[in-house]
């Protein structure tokens, strides 16, 4: 436990200063579970219950790392031919000239240049490939093709050929409030807030994990899809999850992205993950705070979890998350 105190008082710290009224920390190394750490209330209300093993965090837009393997799934399977393909092949409804050249690489590298206006009309920001943005269209518009690509949304796909096999039970779309699911603070002044969705198809942030499951997700990619005595998830569509798909840029300082998640290549300064990281690390994180960490080259998984919109460090908040990674990665160096 001595081992890892520098890093729950850290997340302890952050806890306090972003007014999460909970915080929970999952570490797994060598494929055996190191820690589990647990604090606060499921609300910011008096007398709300505290967290346990069993409380289950809305994990936000973390839930692209699962939008991801769904997406390797249809790259392994043929259905999707290669990311280099034009999105004008895939999305006949959306103005051709307005995608012009973007590929479904672009789109799931946050490389697109698309953006969606506040009356709901998609325009360009940037040409594909030359920047990188963080937007929730490419989100939307992978997550359609998915459902066109299968008949199938892509939580029903990961229900039948993962969260089943893997035995997973704290991992879904929830559509209805239960004893088990965290509230999300929004305004520390306010009482926080049920973030349950009216669809369980992936099209809203209504995903919550556990502590534990969250941690075992990233656990199943480290470990190449295999758990649990047998193989879950072909090796192989783990691999084209977590590679670099990112297409050259000029700017070096630009983050290098798998299939949504982040992945360690040369450290980039707009990266969420710290420069102390080896190579090859991969993350993924969400507005409501919860965060996966997975080295392979430490043979680590760290998961922590938060509930509080907004992460903290405001418009540095990338600060924080790199010192977090970096915190993860000094400890295991040695």
């Amino acid at each position: 436990m001595k081992k890892y105190e520098q890093l729950i008082s850290w997340v302890e710290n952050i806890k306090e200063r972003n007014h999460s009224s909970s915080a929970a920390l999952f570490i797994m190394k060598d494929n055996e579970v190191v820690l589990e750490h647990y604090s606060g209330t499921y609300s910011n209300i008096k007398n709300s219950s505290p967290i346990t093993a069993t409380s289950q965090f809305n994990v936000a837009s973390a839930r692209k790392s699962y939008l991801g393997l769904a997406i390797a799934y249809a790259l392994y399977e043929g259905k999707i031919k290669s990311l280099d393909d034009y999105a004008v092949d895939y999305f006949e409804e959306c103005d051709k000239t307005l995608l012009g050249k973007t590929t479904l690489r672009h789109l799931v590298t946050h490389s697109h240049g698309l953006h969606m206006s506040d009356s709901g009309i998609m325009y360009r920001e940037f040409e594909p490939g030359e920047e990188w943005a963080y937007r929730g269209i490419n989100v939307e518009m992978m997550t359609q093709l998915i459902y066109k690509l299968y008949n199938k949304s892509f939580p029903e796909l990961l229900k039948e050929r993962v969260f089943i096999p893997a035995g997973f039970t704290e991992t879904a779309w929830q559509t209805t409030d239960h004893e088990d699911l965290v509230k999300v603070v929004i305004n520390p002044n306010e009482e926080a807030v049920s973030k349950i969705g009216v669809s369980d198809d992936g099209t809203e942030s209504n995903l919550f994990v556990s502590a534990k499951e969250f941690a075992y997700w990233g656990h199943l990619h480290l470990n190449k899809g295999y758990m649990n005595g047998k193989q879950i998830v072909p090796e192989e569509v783990i691999e084209i999850a977590t590679q670099i798909h990112s297409p050259y840029y000029k700017n070096t300082n630009l983050p290098q992205n798998g299939l949504f998640w982040f992945v360690q290549n040369a450290p980039a300064l707009q990266s969420e993950i710290g420069e102390r990281v080896p190579k090859g690390s991969y993350q993924i994180l969400g507005i409501t705070g919860p965060t996966i960490l997975v080295i392979p080259e430490y043979n680590v998984v760290v998961a922590k979890m938060y509930n509080k919109r907004y992460n903290y460090g405001g418009d540095n908040y990338l600060q924080y998350l790199r010192e977090f990674s970096n915190l993860v990665a000094d400890m295991f160096a040695y």
